[in-house]
């Protein structure tokens, strides 16, 4: 994907900015969809994924295989 201009624009009471087709194809974002901004050195970066989400699996990920039989007894 090649550098691209976004416009801010009013909307509201908020502004906000228009996503190309070709970025929101890259992104794989829809109209209603949350995307999320990380500080970088070279600005700001979007992405679609919550990288706390991310942090929390890897969480239950270590718990689920500790637990796992107690889980299993649960489950059932």
């Amino acid at each position: 994907m090649t550098m691209q201009t976004l416009k801010v624009r009013k909307i509201g009471n908020s502004l906000g900015i228009i996503i190309p087709r070709e970025m929101q194809e890259t992104l794989r974002v829809e109209e209603g969809d949350v995307l999320y901004s990380s500080p970088t050195e070279q600005g700001v970066e979007l992405t679609p994924y919550d990288p706390d989400f991310e942090v929390a699996m890897k969480a239950f990920e270590r718990t689920r295989r500790k637990y796992r039989n107690a889980l299993k007894e649960l489950a059932k």
